[in-house]
C-alpha cells in the first residue's frame, strides 16, 4: 500500500511539473513574438515608379509605422523571453513551492471565472428582463421569490432559473477560493467572500439601475483581487529568498562537485525524463482530439458519424498528421526524444533477455537513442520545416537511428560471442540465441536496405544509412569469424600459435572497411553541408567526427601496427629451441602454461613460445622470469657472431618501452 501510495505522489509531482513546459511551448509556437517569414514574394517598386516623389508626409508616415511595428515586435519577444524563463523557474521549484504557486494561480483563476460568470449572467438577465418589459408581462425576481412563485422561478426562459444557477456557481467559486486562496484567514474576511462572489446575483433580484447591475461584477472581485495583491506584495521577501538559497545552493554544489553532478541530481530530482514524456504524451492526445473535433464538424452537416470519419480518415495519416505536430517546436522534440528513449530502453532489454545478460553499461541504449535523436534533429533543422517536409526527415532520423541501434546491439553481443567462444563448455541455448541475434543483425539491415534501394533514389541520406548498414553488418561477420576462430581454438588439443595472426588479420580488415566508410560519411556529410543545409550543428559534429572517428582512429591503428611490426622483428631476432633443447627442458611455457612444440630462447636463457612472448612485449620489456630486459643493444661484445648479430638488428629496431595495447584490440 505505501508503494501504491509513493507511486501516486510521483506521479502527482509529475503532472504539476507538465502545464510550465505547455506555456514554453506555446510561446515557441509563435516564435517567442519574432516574425515569421511565410514564403510571399514581397511587392518590389518597377523602374518606372522609381522616379515617383514621394512627398515628406509619406515617408514619416512609413518611418513611424515601421518604428512603431519594430519596438512592437522588440516588446513581444521581450514578453515572451520573461514568460519562457518564468515558466522554467517555476518547473525547477520543489514540490513545496510549487504547490504554493499553483494554489495562488488558481486563486486568480477563480476570481476571473466568477467575473466572466458574472458578466454573462448579468448580461443574460438584463436582455431578458428587457423583452419581459416590452412584452408587459414582466415581474421582479424578488416578487416572484415572496410570492413563492415557483413556475417563473423555474422558468427555462425566464430571469430566475439564470440567478439560481448563477447562485449555485458563485457559491461554488467562493468555497474553492476561500479554502485555496493564500491571505489572511481572518473568519470576517472568510465570511463576506461568498457575499462578494454573489453580490451581482443579489442585485439582479433588486429593482437596481441597469448601469449598476451591469458593473456589479466589477466591484464583486475587489475582496478577492484584495487578497491575491497582498498575497503577492507580502511573499516578495520570501521569494527573493528562495531565488537566493536556490543561487547559493547551486554555487555550493558546482564548487564541491561540479556542474555535470548539479544538472544529474536537478535532473533525477525533476524526473525530466517522465516529465518530459507525459507533455508529449498530453500534448500529441490534444491534438488528435481537436484534429477528431474538427472533422467531426466538417462532416456533421452531412450526417456522418465518427465512423465514417475513420473510414475517410485512415488512422496512418492521422498518425502522420500527429507525428508532424509532435515534433514542430523544441519542446516537443525533447518530449518525443523522451518517448524514443523510453521505447529504445525496452528494445535494449529485450535483447539483454534474449541473451540472458544484465550489464549495466549496455542498459545506456535509451540515452544514447535519445541524444542521438536530438542531434539529428537539430542538425537537419526538423522544427523549421513545413509540414510534408518535416515527415519525410522524420522518417529519415528514424532509419538513422534504427541504423544506430543495431551497432549498440552489436556491442552488447559482440563481448558474449568472445566469451562463449572462450569456455570449453558452454552451454548450447547461450550459442543460439546469440547467433540468433547476429543473425537478425544481418538480415535485418540487408532487408532495409533493398527496400530503401527498391523505394528511393539516390541521395545523400541513402548512402548515409547504406554506409551505417553495411558496417553493422561487416562487424557482425567479423565476430562470427573471429567467434568460429575462438571455438577451434578451444576445441583444440595443442597449442595453436597463428591463432593470434588470423585474429589480427580479420580484425584489421574489419577495422579498416570501418575506416574507410567514416572518411566516405564525412565526404557526405560534406557535401550536404555545402550544397543541401548547411548549419552550425553540422559542422560541429562533422569536426568531432573528422577528430575521433578519423584521426584518432587512424593514429591508433597506426600505432598498433607499429609496435605489432617492432615486436615481431624482436622475436624474430632471439634464437629458435632446437628440438634437443626442447627436449632436454621438458617444460611448459611460464606465460600460457601450454607444452612447448617451438620456442624462442631470451637473452637470459629462458624458453617462452614466440606467441606468447610477442604479447607479453605488449605489456613490458622485461622477462616475465627474472624481470631481466629482454632487448637491448650490446656494443661491448664485438667478438661473438651471436652478439654482432644482435647488435646490428637492435640498431633497426625502435620500440617504445611499455606499450599500452594488446594484440587482441586490433588496430582499434
Amino acid at each position: 500500500m505505501m508503494s501504491l501510495r509513493s507511486k501516486a505522489l510521483a506521479l502527482v509531482e509529475v503532472l504539476l511539473r507538465v502545464p510550465p513546459l505547455f506555456v514554453v511551448d506555446e510561446f515557441l509556437k509563435i516564435s517567442l513574438g519574432l516574425p515569421v517569414s511565410t514564403g510571399e514574394e514581397v511587392p518590389i517598386l518597377s523602374p518606372v515608379t522609381t522616379d515617383i516623389d514621394i512627398n515628406e508626409n509619406e515617408a514619416n508616415y512609413y518611418d513611424a509605422n515601421f518604428y512603431n511595428a519594430f519596438v512592437f515586435t522588440l516588446l513581444k519577444f521581450f514578453v515572451c523571453c520573461l514568460g519562457c524563463m518564468s515558466a522554467l523557474c517555476i518547473f525547477v521549484l520543489y514540490t513545496k513551492h510549487l504547490i504554493i504557486v499553483y494554489l495562488y494561480l488558481m486563486s486568480i483563476g477563480l476570481v476571473f471565472i466568477s467575473y466572466w460568470t458574472n458578466v454573462s449572467a448579468i448580461k443574460q438577465i438584463q436582455s431578458l428582463t428587457v423583452a419581459a418589459t416590452s412584452a408587459h408581462h414582466s415581474t421582479s425576481i424578488l416578487e416572484d421569490i415572496l410570492n413563492l412563485n415557483i413556475k417563473n422561478l423555474l422558468d427555462l426562459e425566464g430571469p430566475g432559473i439564470l440567478v439560481i444557477q448563477n447562485f449555485a456557481i458563485q457559491f461554488l467559486l467562493a468555497v474553492l477560493f476561500r479554502n485555496v486562496h493564500l491571505g489572511p484567514r481572518n473568519s470576517t474576511i472568510q465570511k463576506l467572500l461568498p457575499m462578494s462572489f454573489m453580490a451581482p446575483s443579489f442585485l439582479a433580484m433588486l429593482p437596481v439601475p441597469p448601469n449598476l447591475l451591469h458593473h456589479s461584477p466589477v466591484f464583486s472581485t475587489l475582496l478577492p483581487l484584495f487578497l491575491a495583491k497582498y498575497v503577492l506584495w507580502s511573499s516578495g521577501y520570501e521569494v527573493a529568498q528562495v531565488i537566493y538559497a536556490g543561487y547559493q545552493h547551486g554555487r555550493l554544489f558546482i564548487s564541491h562537485n561540479g556542474l555535470s553532478a548539479l544538472v544529474e541530481t536537478e535532473w533525477m530530482r525533476l524526473n525530466v525524463p517522465c516529465v518530459l514524456r507525459v507533455f508529449w504524451v498530453m500534448r500529441v492526445a490534444e491534438h488528435a482530439i481537436l484534429l477528431l473535433m474538427d472533422n467531426y464538424d466538417d462532416d456533421a452537416d452531412e450526417g456522418l458519424k465518427v465512423t465514417a470519419l475513420l473510414a475517410v480518415q485512415s488512422l496512418a495519416s492521422l498518425a502522420k498528421t500527429l507525428l508532424v505536430t509532435g515534433c514542430e517546436t523544441i519542446t516537443a522534440v525533447l518530449g518525443m526524444t523522451s518517448v524514443i528513449s523510453f521505447f529504445c530502453h525496452y528494445i535494449g532489454n529485450f535483447f539483454q533477455w534474449i541473451l540472458l545478460t544484465e550489464e549495466e553499461e549496455d542498459k545506456s541504449i535509451g540515452t544514447v537513442s535519445a541524444i542521438l535523436f536530438y542531434i539529428l534533429a537539430l542538425q537537419t533543422g526538423l522544427t523549421s520545416l513545413n509540414p510534408e517536409k518535416r515527415f519525410i526527415r522524420l522518417c529519415r532520423n528514424f532509419c538513422l537511428l534504427f541504423t544506430a541501434l543495431l551497432h549498440f546491439l552489436h556491442n552488447i553481443v559482440n563481448p558474449m560471442l568472445m566469451s562463449l567462444s572462450a569456455s570449453r563448455n558452454p552451454s548450447t541455448h547461450r550459442h543460439v540465441r546469440a547467433l540468433g541475434v547476429c543473425a537478425f543483425l544481418i538480415m535485418f539491415p540487408i532487408s532495409l536496405l533493398a527496400y530503401l534501394w527498391s523505394q528511393h533514389t539516390i541521395s545523400t541520406w541513402l548512402l548515409a544509412v547504406s554506409a551505417f548498414s553495411v558496417e553493422v553488418i561487416v562487424k557482425v561477420v567479423v565476430s562470427l569469424m573471429i567467434y568460429s576462430l575462438f571455438l577451434i581454438d578451444a576445441n583444440r588439443t595443442t597449442f595453436w600459435e597463428q591463432l593470434d595472426d588470423y585474429v589480427y588479420y580479420i580484425r584489421a580488415f574489419g577495422n579498416t572497411i570501418e575506416f574507410c566508410f567514416g572518411i566516405f560519411l564525412f565526404f557526405n556529410g560534406a557535401w550536404i553541408l555545402l550544397f543541401e543545409s548547411g548549419g552550425a550543428i553540422r559542422a560541429v559534429m562533422m569536426c568531432i567526427h573528422a577528430y575521433f572517428n578519423i584521426w584518432c582512429e587512424a593514429r591508433a591503428g597506426w600505432s598498433v601496427f607499429m609496435k605489432r611490426r617492432t615486436a615481431v622483428n624482436k622475436i624474430n631476432s632471439l634464437r629458435e629451441a632446437s628440438a634437443d633443447q626442447l627436449l632436454r627442458l621438458d617444460d611448459v611455457c611460464a606465460i600460457c602454461y601450454q607444452e612447448m612444440h617451438s620456442a624462442k630462447i631470451t637473452r637470459c636463457n629462458h624458453f617462452f613460445h614466440g606467441m606468447c612472448l610477442r604479447k607479453w612485449l605488449y605489456v613490458q620489456d622485461r622477462c616475465p622470469l627474472c624481470h631481466d630486459i629482454l632487448y637491448k643493444i650490446d656494443n661491448k661484445d664485438n667478438n661473438s657472431e651471436a652478439g654482432n648479430e644482435e647488435n646490428s638488428n637492435n640498431q633497426n629496431l625502435l620500440l617504445e618501452e611499455e606499450p599500452d595495447l594488446l594484440l587482441n584490440e586490433g588496430v582499434r
